[in-house]
C-alpha cells in the first residue's frame, strides 16, 4: 500500500511540474515578405501594445526562425563547430520558459513575472514579450564565436519581426544577475541579450 501511495504521489508531481509547459503548433515554413523587403523594413522599435499579444503561432514562427532547427541536426542560425550554445527564453507575465528546439515546446522554468529582471526601461517591463538569449560558456568558451551565434539570433529576431509588421528591439540594458538566477542557468550560462517583441 505505501508503495502504491508513493507511486501515486510521484506521479502526481509529475504532471504539476510540466502541466504549464506549452506545446507549440509546428512553425510555418513557407511564406512571408521577400527578404530585401524585410531588410528594407527592419527597424528597432520602443512602444509596444501591452494588451494584444502574439498568437502561439506566430510565437512558434518566431522562435523557429530565431534559433530553431531547420535540417536534422542544423540550427536556423551558424554555431562555430556546431556547437549549438545558444538557448533562448521567453519571458511573459504568466511566467518564463526555456525554449525547446528539438521538441518544439516551451518549458516553463517560473511561474513568477520576471519582465522588471529582463529590462530597465518601462517599456521592456511592461511588454508582453522579452526573449533571452544565453550562451553557455561550457559549450563555447570563445566570446567572439558565441557572440556571433548571439547576434545571428538578434538579426533572424529582426527580419522575423520585419516580414511580419511587429515590433522588435534589442537591448544590453537588463538584470544579468537576477535574470540568470531567475531563469535557473548553470554556472557556464549568461544572458547575452534581450530582446523585446511585440506590436
Amino acid at each position: 500500500m505505501k508503495t502504491l501511495f508513493l507511486a501515486l504521489a510521484l506521479i502526481s508531481v509529475s504532471l504539476v511540474s510540466c502541466a504549464q509547459d506549452i506545446t507549440l503548433p509546428a512553425a510555418q515554413r513557407s511564406g512571408g515578405m521577400p527578404l530585401m523587403e524585410a531588410l528594407n523594413n527592419r527597424k528597432s522599435t520602443r512602444q509596444f501594445d501591452s494588451s494584444r499579444p502574439l498568437s502561439q503561432q506566430q510565437l512558434a514562427d518566431l522562435l523557429w526562425a530565431a534559433c530553431g532547427y531547420n535540417r536534422e541536426d542544423k540550427l536556423t542560425i551558424p554555431t562555430a563547430l556546431n556547437r549549438q550554445e545558444v538557448t533562448i527564453y521567453v519571458i511573459m507575465p504568466d511566467g518564463a520558459y526555456r525554449y525547446d528546439a528539438r521538441n518544439n515546446v516551451l518549458v516553463q522554468v517560473t511561474d513568477q513575472d520576471i519582465r522588471p529582471m529582463a529590462g530597465k526601461q518601462p517599456f521592456a517591463v511592461e511588454a508582453l514579450l522579452n526573449i533571452a538569449i544565453v550562451s553557455d560558456k561550457a559549450k563555447m568558451d570563445h566570446d567572439i564565436f558565441a557572440g556571433v551565434a548571439v547576434g545571428a539570433v538578434v538579426q533572424n529576431i529582426y527580419l522575423w519581426c520585419a516580414s511580419n509588421g511587429i515590433g522588435t528591439v534589442t537591448r544590453g540594458g537588463f538584470d544579468g544577475e537576477s535574470l540568470a538566477k531567475a531563469l535557473n542557468l548553470g554556472e557556464t550560462e549568461r544572458v547575452m541579450m534581450v530582446q523585446t517583441v511585440g506590436y
